[in-house]
């Protein structure tokens, strides 16, 4: 998506001042084909007045501690403290962080001395700590700069609490546009345009799917990512938040279609690699592998957003927009994904300083800067020059919703028992009494 700078060139005039027209963006990477001239985004970033930085630090004063805590650590630690930095130099903060993954360190420290700010990969703190919660708006936080379904996802007895920092939305399918280009295949958009093209393959002789359960423990969850975008797609993200809380159950008659068209693909070796065995015994790694391949045993993937990496990792000389790529899930009213959320338990200025970054322009920058994921803020759209995470930002920026992982936030044990429904029934098993069991594990959670 190429970046337009309007160069201001003054004429001698007692009249007014002119604009020229934009100059061309810098060239595209050498690995990647230049990005071709996008659609009008949906949606549009505010156009809000900026507070100077210096009026960002909410009167803090040179070497004001604020104690951060996340989960983050190598790399991905680097990110956050680049996007951190701006501000860090502009007011003076001193940021002690700690990192953990583990929920019980957490919970220990919440309840002993919680953090200044906390980040956190799902929404479970606005359960656990909602009492302690600091609102985002009375800290500077600008709410209008996130779409409305983020404001009501964060948002606990009418209170905004939760503010997502960034996204990775997983509602999408990798390909071979070489290899689509070879069969004269165009990118399906709609659900009834990926049926459409799933039979061509198949009277092509090609395999359309490639599927991989396997996952040690966690067998199954690709399946179940799956479902939920169908879902996204046949019924909305409404309906699949509706799942989360409870409000409809898993048997419900929405979830037995989107099963009766998964099912149909994923035990049918006329559809994906080895059929049903191949489904379930296939490591999920592996079945990225098959569609990337030199002799491609598929045409596509459902998988999240790392699969990119994954294919660089396995196939170095595979280049990006040509020999592998996305897009997103055909038909999806909405996206689903994984978000890192942020917390506050204190109201000083430094942890004020640190809202009304994040959610302002200048912290945008640091972020579209770190290339950490893509951030839910609107104004980020159009920023991202590399090629992936300009597509991501736009799938992202343009949904009608976010749902998170269904089996991950109702908790145990409907993560397990959605896994173990879909192998059964991908292995021959009725479909009504499969789901009945899971529906069952799904109200047993939520009564927790």
């Amino acid at each position: 998506m190429k970046k337009r700078i309007w160069l201001l060139i003054t004429v001698i005039s007692a009249i007014s001042l002119l604009f020229a027209a934009c100059q061309p963006a810098a060239p595209a990477p050498a690995d990647m084909e230049e990005k071709p001239a996008a659609e009008a985004p949906v949606a549009e970033a505010p156009k809000a007045e900026e507070p100077a930085m210096e009026d960002m630090c909410m009167g803090t004063a040179a070497g004001d501690e604020l104690t951060v805590m996340y989960q983050w650590t190598g790399g991905e630690e680097e990110k956050i403290n680049a996007v951190f930095q701006p501000l860090v130099d502009a007011c003076g903060i001193k940021i002690v962080a700690e990192a953990t993954r583990d929920a019980a360190v957490l919970d220990t420290r919440v309840k002993s001395a919680p953090p200044d700010v906390l980040f956190w990969p799902d929404v479970s703190p606005m359960t656990l700590y909602a009492d302690q919660l600091i609102p985002l708006d009375t800290l500077g936080g600008v709410s209008a700069n996130y779409a409305d379904y983020w404001i009501s996802l964060g948002s606990v007895g009418g209170k905004w609490v939760a503010l997502p920092v960034k996204a990775d939305p997983k509602t999408m399918i990798w390909y071979s546009p070489a290899q689509f280009e070879v069969y004269g295949y165009s990118v399906p958009t709609t659900l009834d345009e990926l049926d459409a093209l799933v039979e061509k393959m198949v009277a092509d002789g090609l395999t359309p799917w490639s599927m991989g359960f396997g996952s040690d423990a966690a067998t199954g969850w690709t399946g179940t990512d799956f479902i939920q975008d169908l879902l996204l797609a046949q019924q909305g993200p409404d309906y699949v938040n509706k799942l989360i809380s409870g409000e409809v159950a898993y048997d419900d008659a929405g979830v037995v279609a989107a099963y009766d068209k998964y099912v149909n693909w994923a035990s049918d070796k006329v559809y994906t690699v080895g059929g049903a065995t191949g489904t379930v015994e296939t490591p999920f790694l592996d079945a990225i592998y098959k569609v990337f391949q030199p002799a491609p045993e598929a045409m596509m993937v459902k998988q999240s957003g790392f699969a990119g990496g994954e294919v660089v990792k396995q196939f170095p000389d595979l280049v990006y927009g040509t020999d592998y790529d996305f897009f997103m899930f055909p038909g999806a009213k909405g996206l689903q994904g994984g978000s890192d959320i942020m917390y506050a338990f204190s109201d000083s200025p430094a942890a004020k300083a640190m809202v009304a970054y994040l959610t302002t322009q200048k912290g945008v920058d640091a972020w579209v800067a770190s290339q950490f994921d893509v951030s839910p803020n609107k104004l980020s759209l159009g920023m991202y020059e590399d090629v992936a995470l300009a597509k991501k930002s736009d799938m992202l920026l343009n949904a009608a919703g976010f749902t998170p992982d269904m089996g991950d936030t109702i908790g145990a044990p409907f993560g397990a028992a959605e896994w173990a429904a879909l192998i059964e029934v991908v292995q021959g098993g009725d479909i009504p009494t499969a789901l009945a069991t899971a529906a069952a594990a799904q109200k047993e959670a939520l009564a927790k």
